[in-house]
């Protein structure tokens, strides 16, 4: 997206974001302990059936179908701008398609380590398969329905021929993501080709419907500490301490990837493909990446990322604004391997064995989703959930893992920033010569 758009997300965080994540905090720990005591102290008990089916069970519902309700305009709005304006791919030649591919490429990478990592360690075996299916129960209609349509799920040439809908407010109306995703893709391509006063006036129309989806999604976040003090209450109820275990393996697991990308694919990178020292590199960036873990902001950021690759790489300040302004958006590593790994764990966490193939897809989303993941805190939220659905890994999960989200947050972050300026630094190097820089 331009600098505008980036604004715009940033101006679209919720607000007192800082406060929100303790409110978040206390809603998490409150949740877990009342749900370890009930598991302690009154297992089976009568009335903890009525609290989850009349009050816990709902309002954690009503909070994922506020974000259901709301995910499709925004991933949709946010392909189509981040791909309309670069149309200065054009003009830019070796250095636009250079940062494309470099994205997909770098991209597919870290997603495929979130993947092997999930698969290897397994950090989500070993629940009590009753106790699984007994929340899957508890997640009504909803939660069948998601399971069923997994099972109906289409394989083969099939399901390649199903990422082109045929009716797109009929893929909508599925919460069918990849269909919607290449629909926006498509358009964004075609808005990117035609430029006339016209189709500027839509490309502003669809920019304000990514405003009205990040303040909206902004409302709806302000209900999460309640939505989350529901969702751990019926999980600890259920399963007990294997939570605290299970949760401590899901972060250990999401650490390991984000380093082996930080720590390993990166200084590669930079070594052979930019000739440059990977220990000089992080010394030079330092600043950026201790910005990015305090604020868990690519956007709020960005300015900061700008001038380090100014002063002090010695980037091409056209080259390097291009790169960096559209990486806020569209080369989110870390977000991207994040997703792969939740959705994954998730998936071990309730027993539902994911095939080869709908692994892939769930590589192909996060690799997409991170074109269109808004670069402020919090803004896997909303991609996560709708992944899991896909799947058939039932939403409510996603209270499992929200009580740790904001360290996680600003690990991932930082990921996303650093991978940000290792691509100005390679692409300055391989692609040369000057970019006009984006509007």
């Amino acid at each position: 997206m331009s600098t505008d758009a980036a604004e715009i997300a940033a101006e679209a965080a919720p607000i007192g974001h800082g406060r929100l994540q303790w409110r978040i905090l206390i809603g998490f720990v409150l949740g877990l302990v009342f749900g370890l005591l009930t598991y302690t102290f009154a297992p089976g008990a009568p009335w903890l059936a009525t609290v989850v089916t009349y009050v816990t069970g709902p309002i954690g519902q009503i909070f994922l179908r506020l974000l259901f309700m709301l995910v499709i305009p925004l991933l949709f709005s946010a392909l189509v701008v981040a791909i309309a304006e670069m149309g200065e791919i054009r003009s830019l030649k070796r250095v636009g398609i250079a940062t494309l591919v470099y994205t997909v490429v770098v991209s597919s990478i870290a997603v495929t380590i979130s993947l092997a990592a999930v698969n290897i360690l397994r950090p989500g075996d070993g629940v009590d398969p009753a106790a699984a299916r007994e929340l899957l129960a508890q997640g009504g209609d909803n939660a069948a329905s998601i399971v069923e349509a997994a099972a109906e799920a289409k394989t083969g040439v099939d399901s390649i021929i199903a990422i082109v809908p045929n009716n797109i407010f009929a893929a909508m109306s599925a919460n069918d993501i990849l269909a919607v995703m290449f629909f926006a893709l498509f358009f964004g391509i075609g808005l990117l080709l035609v430029q006339t006063r016209r189709t500027e006036q839509l490309k502003d129309s669809i920019e304000g419907v990514f405003e009205v989806a990040m303040k909206l999604i902004g409302f709806v976040i302000q209900l999460a500490p309640i939505a989350i003090f529901c969702f751990m209450f019926n999980l600890s109820a259920q399963f007990g301490w294997d939570l605290l275990i299970k949760l401590a393996a899901f972060v250990g697991v999401v650490l390991l990837a984000l380093g082996l990308q930080m720590f390993g694919v990166f200084p590669l990178l930079l070594k052979f493909l930019a000739g440059k020292s990977p220990l000089a590199f992080f010394k030079q960036t330092r600043e950026a990446s201790l910005m990015a873990f305090s604020t868990a902001s690519s956007n709020a950021t960005l300015p900061t990322a700008l001038r380090v690759a100014e002063t002090e790489l010695k980037l091409p300040p056209r080259i390097a604004r291009f790169v960096l302004t559209i990486g806020a958006t569209a080369n989110q590593n870390g977000s991207a391997m994040f997703e792969g790994v939740t959705v994954l764990f998730l998936a071990q966490f309730f027993g539902i064995d994911l095939t080869l193939g709908q692994q892939g897809f769930v590589m192909a989303l996060c690799i997409l989703a991170g074109i269109g993941t808004a670069g402020v805190p919090g803004g896997t939220l909303p991609v996560i959930a709708l992944i899991l659905a896909g799947v058939g890994v039932p939403p409510e999960g996603i209270g499992l893992i929200l009580g740790v989200d904001r360290f996680l947050d600003m690990c991932r972050t930082t990921v996303n920033v650093f991978g940000d300026l290792v691509a100005a630094q390679v692409i300055s190097v391989r692609a040369g010569g000057e970019a006009p820089s984006p509007a």
